[in-house]
């Protein structure tokens, strides 16, 4: 023993201490992580107004439109029964609703929230500020301060065609936006 030096002396300290384990921190950081995505994800899924029967019985049908080869017009086939159609990579919304067919922007007009369709209720609305829309795009109550954007459309009997690139605003064109529907 006279050889050791104080150092290679084993800690005779509080026994009581455990010693320091480089596995757990890293445990810990992943616990952490894994704490930190799962709160996120439960997060945007409440920010969108979402709760978990809300995933298993989503009332809008998913389509994407075909884009012609002369400019911004998107093809779709006449809606067959009144609700809405998403077009996600388009960021269109087709509605049949009472004998017409609208087409919308897919934001909301106040802050550009992607809206939902509530089937139950039959209207639109903003996850991020409960504004609410008829099916028409007609605003009814919340943040927004006017209708949903319609778009250009026109129809051959068996299609809609729709402008995907020129909105047209209530507020700014009151008689451009009465006008963009289709009678089927």
């Amino acid at each position: 023993m006279a050889n050791m030096r104080e150092t290679d002396q084993p800690d005779r300290g509080d026994s009581t201490m455990p010693e320091p384990c480089t596995d757990c921190a890293l445990d810990h950081d992943r616990r952490d992580f894994v704490h930190s995505v799962m709160a996120l994800i439960g997060g945007i899924w409440v920010g969108l107004g979402l709760s978990p029967r809300a995933a298993l019985a989503m009332p809008l049908n998913f389509t994407t439109g075909r884009r012609g080869p002369a400019g911004p017009e998107v093809t779709y086939p006449i809606p067959p029964t009144d609700g809405a159609t998403i077009d996600k990579p388009n960021e269109i919304i087709l509605v049949r609703a009472e004998g017409m067919v609208y087409a919308f922007a897919l934001s909301c007009p106040h802050q550009n929230t992607a809206l939902k369709w509530l089937d139950d209720d039959k209207m639109f609305q903003c996850p991020k500020h409960k504004s609410r829309y008829k099916p028409d795009g007609t605003f009814i109550s919340g943040r927004a301060t006017r209708n949903m954007d319609r778009l250009p459309l026109r129809s051959d009997g068996k299609n809609i065609y729709v402008n995907g690139d020129k909105t047209i605003e209530s507020d700014k064109d009151q008689a451009g936006w009465a006008a963009a529907g289709v009678k089927i």
